[in-house]
């Protein structure tokens, strides 16, 4: 829960729109995966020029979750056009 929180609060910070992020935390035998929903208009700024915001982002929740000695991973859900 540590994970999902961190990362909850983390994408509040960098989107225009901190309302509309939704994280949802699975777990299966393969570990945690954290699904990211954001406001159309923060995907951009949220993945950043060639993904290395959302890879810095991926890589801090994967540090958390080595510490809690388990595998944790994030998507971000692309919005419906």
């Amino acid at each position: 829960m540590e994970d999902q929180k961190f990362l909850e609060e983390l994408i509040k910070m960098l989107v225009n729109n901190p309302k509309d992020v939704k994280v949802v935390r699975t777990v299966n035998e393969k570990g945690v995966l954290l699904t990211v929903d954001v406001n159309p208009e923060d995907i951009g700024s949220l993945v950043g020029k060639q993904g290395k915001n959302i890879t810095s982002i991926r890589h801090l929740v994967r540090m958390i979750g080595l510490k809690n000695k388990s595998f944790v991973s994030v998507r971000l859900n692309q919005p419906e056009k």
